[in-house]
């Protein structure tokens, strides 16, 4: 067994025997019927069988599934900062983390369009249990995060995906991404978790950690939703959380989740990247020669950049004037935009429970508050 085997995607040479085994698979027939309404199968499954490489897989095939969920489930994508980026250039993508599958997929769809290597991107085990979406995870040119480890297989399954992050970045020349923090955020608070550079930093061998980190070429991400698909499957935690009673998800709760992602209405959708974290290491390295300081002034430099270039819509404005009973902010959004919200809020949630209410508002005026501080902090 090769040392990646358990993590990896496919091999281009696997990938023809991958889609094989689980063309005839019913969630295949309805990604496809999806994607492609006015085909016939079997024209897209003699398609698929043609298929011989991870890039023509996401080019000919993932690429149009998600341009129907932009169509089906949202008011359109927007983007700034890609023309920065180099082509033919392999770059670390640390995002803020709304969606399980959207965040990395609509990342992928703007660097194929601006011409730029599309990335292999981190996904929990927990979420690809079942063998065709596991299958699908591997032709997606997804890697694995083990979960639910010990503590002594957690250090060696993190040293070997920061090896093979560093392999994929520095050897093969190709982008990855990777969630600022395990799990999506529920409150709507983009903060990196400095376990996840302790991770990436396990495959450095530079006698400073910082030389590392400019050579792999961190790119902070910022991917904001207008409305979040999944804000009322978030409540039972954030529920748990506030009664500080320990939340253990439904059976299938992660796939219900991940569903709903795709499919939940939207609305606007914008991603920024940011620019490639040189002079901020540069001035961590001047300000710090303690390991974990240096790491923690990385998470608040890629922090920085994600708030400061997060996109605040109507739906943050107006859940900040909700929850603080004022009219701040009543100038960004339409008495029209605020009814809809208060709408949504009633279909969505018992408006009568006010720890249930003050969580699902949070987690839109959040980033407002978070903005708010950066700015007044310059």
């Amino acid at each position: 067994m090769q040392k990646f085997d358990a993590i990896r995607p496919f091999y281009d040479t696997e990938v023809n025997d991958g889609i094989r085994s689980c063309i005839n698979n019913p969630m295949m027939k309805a990604i496809m019927n999806f994607s492609f309404p006015e085909v016939d199968d079997e024209v897209w499954k003699e398609q698929l069988k043609r298929t011989h490489s991870i890039r023509d897989f996401q080019c000919n095939f993932i690429y149009q599934s998600v341009q129907r969920v932009l169509e089906k489930s949202s008011e359109g994508l927007t983007t700034s900062g890609f023309e920065k980026l180099e082509k033919n250039t392999s770059y670390l993508f640390i995002s803020n983390h709304r969606d399980i599958i959207l965040d990395t997929s609509l990342l992928n769809v703007c660097l194929f369009d601006h011409g730029l290597v599309m990335t292999a991107s981190a996904i929990g085990d927990n979420l690809v249990k079942k063998d065709f979406l596991l299958k699908l995870s591997k032709l997606n040119r997804n890697f694995l995060v083990q979960r639910g480890l010990a503590p002594r297989e957690l250090l060696q399954s993190s040293k070997l995906m920061s090896e093979y992050i560093a392999q994929l970045l520095l050897r093969e020349n190709r982008s990855v991404w990777i969630a600022q923090r395990e799990g999506r955020t529920k409150d709507g608070n983009d903060a990196t978790h400095s376990g996840v550079l302790k991770m990436l930093a396990m495959a450095s061998d530079e006698s400073n950690l910082m030389e590392y980190f400019k050579k792999i070429k961190i790119v902070p991400v910022s991917i904001s939703y207008e409305y979040d698909p999944t804000d009322a499957l978030k409540m039972p935690q954030l529920m748990a959380e506030a009664k500080a009673e320990i939340y253990v998800k439904e059976k299938n709760e992660d796939f219900i989740t991940l569903l709903s992602g795709i499919i939940g209405q939207k609305k606007r959708i914008h991603i920024h990247v940011g620019d490639v974290l040189n002079k901020e290491l540069d001035q961590i390295i001047v300000e710090n020669n303690n390991t974990n300081k240096q790491i923690q002034g990385l998470a608040q430099a890629i922090d920085d950049s994600i708030l400061q270039s997060y996109k605040l819509w109507p739906t943050n404005y107006i859940a900040y004037d909700l929850l603080y009973k004022t009219d701040k902010y009543s100038s960004h959004y339409t008495e029209n935009e605020k009814s809809l919200f208060e709408r949504r809020l009633e279909m969505k949630i018992d408006c009568s429970n006010d720890i249930m209410m003050e969580g699902f508002l949070n987690m839109y005026a959040n980033p407002v508050v978070n903005k708010a501080k950066y700015e007044n902090a310059i």
